[in-house]
């Protein structure tokens, strides 16, 4: 078997990658990309949090959640909320339309992973997830010892 190379590796990745997007935009029709579910989500499961703890947590720059939080709070599915000890210190918060729309996300989730993963049996499926957690936490810590070095 001929070992595929790293520029053909990233083209199909990026390939499939595009596909899920192309599909989830066209079926979960929010005006919300995945970024912001995925910000729902963290709010959802961790409560009230600080901007910069959720940029950090989900890999986005400060300026990317900001832009993010924006629109949700425009869009009353978030709320800012300030500390009341310090006001300086800002939290985002999930609203209860904000827990509507990320139930229907993930309803439609499911949907779209069945349809578009069902080629996979349970074990190909759990053994992707799991491939990909690997490569993000084990790179993760690499680019993190690589910005330390320089």
């Amino acid at each position: 078997m001929e070992e595929q190379t790293i520029f053909e590796l990233i083209h199909d990745m990026d390939q499939f990658t595009n596909q899920l997007i192309i599909q989830w935009n066209k079926t979960f029709n929010e005006d919300l990309g995945v970024s912001h579910v995925l910000v729902l989500g963290h709010l959802s499961v961790n409560g009230k949090s600080r901007p910069s703890d959720i940029a950090r947590r989900l890999g986005l720059s400060p300026p990317t959640l900001s832009y993010l939080s924006e629109k949700l709070v425009k869009r009353k599915l978030a709320v800012r909320l300030f500390d009341e000890s310090d006001r300086r210190i800002v939290y985002l918060d999930i609203t209860s339309n904000g827990l509507a729309i990320l139930k229907r996300a993930m309803e439609e989730g499911v949907r779209l992973r069945r349809e578009l993963l069902g080629t996979l049996t349970e074990e190909d499926r759990a053994q992707l997830a799991k491939i990909y957690r690997k490569l993000n936490t084990e790179n993760l810590t690499l680019s993190s010892g690589l910005r330390q070095t320089e």
